[in-house]
């Protein structure tokens, strides 16, 4: 190994990060990757920002299940396959180990434990690798590169990417293009129609003999280069031969809210959703301070309110709305008062918490009905934005969210402006006996 590419492995080892138990209790030293099998490195560490959002597409649940969890089963559906490496974003483990605990145990019992990527999707893949390198006793010959965003890769596909990857060294799945294309110049004048039929869309998963291409990734990071967006170019780069094999035009990559709402069609099982509603109240009285939090927003207000979190009375209806139709408790069963790590904590984790519950269990959120009642701070000046900020939060259309304000005609604790109070319903749908 050069002086340059010691170096580079340094500055870039992968950090393994805590995961569930049940991939922890796997011994690396009893379960060494196998010189004639192939590993597979799924990249689950970007942001997913074309999408919107606060959960990165990996993490959005499709059917029941999260894109991740569809990559994972499908991945581990192929027996070439001895060992999964997953790379995430540090920020992700909590999402991370979410998902495995929802997943059939012979596929956690293929999962190595995650990977804290880099930033950018050529480092993340560098850090799967640079970890395949220390971790194993007997580093792989081949391994294979798959976008978790692409949960539709079939067995098939797998097959001939492995079959391809072992005879050629390098390998990628293109799908041949339908349309015309066109190369045109920065005025929009077209300057070429290239030949279709030498053209080819890329997709993944992607095969490479394993000490080539981390070879090819120390030099592309020592020469300063870490934007590649896919390995085959990386690999092209490096001056190997890659070739290509057929892909599927159905091993789709989800990019965009229609993506989601295709993959929901193609994976929507057959099974009966139920009806359910939650209510939730919450009050807090009003204290020392210059501002309150109320539906995720922070508004300036001549006191501040008496809690234990940030006080968002808002999001504490809310979240005890989703969790009352799951029968799931209460917030104080999930986040108690008397735990000091919740102190001063921000609302918005709650109400997260309790849509991460929904949706693990294959339910739906349709509706959140809010209704603030106090008789200041004026709530109409920021109703918009709260519906946005709650919409970000539980990750539904802004549409689905409902906010409403008003006085209690200075009768009350709230109408002698003692404190704020807010309730909420939530409307879902769950399978039937989740």
């Amino acid at each position: 190994m050069s002086d340059h590419e010691r170096d580079a492995r340094i500055r870039h080892k992968s950090i393994v990060c805590d995961g569930s138990a049940a991939y922890q209790a796997q011994s690396l030293k009893a379960d060494r990757v196998r010189m004639s099998k192939v590993v597979a490195i799924i990249v689950a560490a970007g942001r997913g920002t074309r999408l919107g959002g606060e959960i990165a597409k990996q993490y959005r649940m499709i059917a029941g299940r999260t894109v991740l969890g569809h990559t994972l089963v499908a991945m581990a559906a192929q027996a070439d396959i001895e060992r999964i490496v997953v790379v995430i974003h540090p920020d992700d483990s909590l999402h991370f180990r979410e998902v495995v605990a929802a997943l059939p145990a012979p596929v956690v019992e293929r999962l190595a434990p995650p990977v804290h990527g880099g930033a950018t999707r050529q480092l993340s893949v560098m850090a799967g690798l640079e970890w395949l390198a220390d971790a194993a006793q007997d580093t792989p010959r081949f391994v294979l590169v798959h976008d978790a965003a692409r949960p539709f890769v079939s067995r098939e596909l797998v097959g001939r990417a492995v079959a391809a990857g072992i005879a050629h060294a390098a390998a990628v799945p293109g799908v041949r293009i339908a349309d015309t294309i066109k190369r045109v110049d920065d005025t929009g004048r077209i300057c070429e129609t290239p030949d279709r039929d030498v053209l080819r869309r890329v997709q993944t998963p992607q095969v490479f003999a394993f000490m080539p291409l981390l070879t090819a990734h120390r030099r592309a990071v020592a020469a300063g280069l870490t934007g590649f967006t896919d390995d085959g170019t990386l690999a092209e780069w490096a001056g190997h031969v890659v070739h290509i094999f057929d892909g599927e035009a159905g091993n789709m990559k989800i990019t965009s809210g229609e993506d989601i709402a295709e993959a929901e069609r193609r994976l929507a099982p057959s099974v009966q959703l139920i009806a359910r509603a939650g209510i939730g109240y919450d009050v807090h009285a009003f204290g020392p301070g210059d501002h309150i939090w109320i539906g995720g927003l922070r508004l300036p207000h001549d006191q501040g309110v008496v809690a234990h979190s940030d006080g968002d009375v808002a999001l504490h209806a809310l979240t005890d709305a989703i969790l009352g139709a799951l029968a799931e408790g209460d917030i104080g069963s999930h986040f108690p008062p008397s735990d000091p790590q919740w102190r001063g904590a921000a609302s918005d984790q709650f109400l997260a918490h309790a849509m991460r519950l929904l949706r693990a269990r294959g339910g739906r959120l349709d509706h959140l009905d809010l209704t603030i009642i106090c008789e200041a701070p004026k709530i109409g000046p920021h109703r918009a934005a709260m519906r946005a900020r709650i919409a970000a939060i539980v990750d539904v259309p802004i549409s689905c969210v409902s906010v409403k304000a008003t006085t209690s005609e200075q009768l009350g604790f709230t109408g002698r402006r003692e404190g704020i109070a807010a309730q909420a319903v939530a409307s879902v749908r769950i399978p039937e006996g989740a």
